[in-house]
């Protein structure tokens, strides 16, 4: 990109020379040495000062307008550098040619095509960013629906598979008989996880409070597999129901949770979830019995598809704004941090 820009900054300031000293040859006009030399001074110049005014644009986030606010500090923009243009050519030229004659009239015109000038390098300036940010955005776009494709893949290896449906079964049968209403209750909790599953990724996000009520569902039907082995406690701020979080993503890493901190333990364990807004950020804390190793791909490989979505989704659609950890808490315990920020997507 930066190469790029030298190369158009340095060849269209030169094909406009160019064009000038042809256009006064085709009037008849003699091209001398000292004419030359000012044709010198005004490339110089004209790249000096033009990269003073992308320097400004970068420096003011113009490249993040929409066109309407974009257009009068276009033209504002293109009027001061024409007078910094002006005002460092007269100056080049005075130091190098002396002292000469300038009237208002011929000032006053110098500027308005200076003007002009800059209004059209503006034009070709900004044109090429919204095409190169358009062709930002087309990749990502692509980018998202692959990988949206491979995490419901994904999610469809982990969640449903024989063991989860089998188990929710079995316990949906033993109800039948024992709690008709519970056996009822536990098939709609049933049906509205895999519906889920099925449709995750058409939707980049879903309010918290779709996700909440995805996470109880799951728990409910995993308390009725473990009984009392599984506690779960959850502390949830009121004001991150509305608040737009990529789906199923917190459900994941209960699952994960109750899969590698509750399965394996005999006695059971508790599951400990806080969500909570602050400064305009979501965020979620899950806590587990357990213990991870401090090589990351023994991590990665324990915990499966679900850290490694996770990770990649709220990379691609936050950057650096989100933040994912899976740590060791206190007293055998493992921690999984999520961080979402209130922000537009970037893709």
């Amino acid at each position: 990109m930066r190469k790029t820009y030298i190369a158009l900054q340095l060849g269209g300031w030169l094909l406009y020379i160019i064009l000038a000293i042809v256009t006064n040859m085709l009037q008849g006009q003699l091209v001398t040495i000292a004419m030359l030399f000012q044709y010198l001074i005004a490339y110089l110049v004209g790249v000096l000062s033009s990269h003073l005014y992308r320097n400004l644009i970068i420096k003011l986030r113009w490249t993040e307008l929409r066109l309407l606010p974009l257009i009068p500090r276009v033209m504002v923009g293109s009027v001061s550098f024409a007078f910094l243009f002006q005002l460092l050519y007269v100056i080049a030229n005075w130091l190098f040619f002396g002292s000469e004659s300038y009237n208002f009239v011929e000032i006053a015109i110098q500027i308005l095509n200076w003007t002009v000038l800059f209004v059209l390098w503006s034009v070709i300036y900004f044109a090429f960013h919204f095409f190169q940010r358009y062709k930002s955005e087309e990749i990502k776009n692509l980018t998202w629906e692959a990988h949206k494709n491979e995490v419901e893949l994904n999610k469809l290896k982990s969640q449903l598979n024989p063991h989860f449906i089998f188990n929710s079964m079995n316990t949906i049968r033993a109800l039948i008989d024992e709690d008709p209403v519970k056996a009822k209750k536990s098939v709609t909790q049933l049906s509205n996880l895999l519906r889920n599953t099925l449709l995750m990724g058409r939707k980049k996000t879903v309010p918290f409070s779709e996700e909440w009520q995805l996470v109880q569902d799951y728990v409910d039907l995993e308390k009725k597999r473990y009984e009392e082995r599984l506690h779960f406690e959850a502390d949830i701020d009121q004001r991150a129901m509305k608040f737009e979080v990529p789906g199923m993503i917190v459900q994941t890493m209960v699952e994960n949770s109750i899969k590698h901190g509750i399965a394996h333990l005999p006695e059971g364990g508790e599951i400990k979830l806080k969500v909570e807004v602050k400064d305009g950020e979501l965020h979620v804390c899950i806590v587990n019995p357990g213990k991870l190793g401090s090589d990351q791909k023994y991590i990665d490989k324990r915990t499966g598809f679900g850290v490694i979505n996770t990770r990649q989704r709220l990379n691609l659609l936050y950057g650096e704004d989100a933040d994912f950890q899976l740590r060791n808490g206190e007293n055998e315990t493992v921690e999984t941090y999520i961080k979402i920020p209130n922000k537009t997507l970037s893709i």
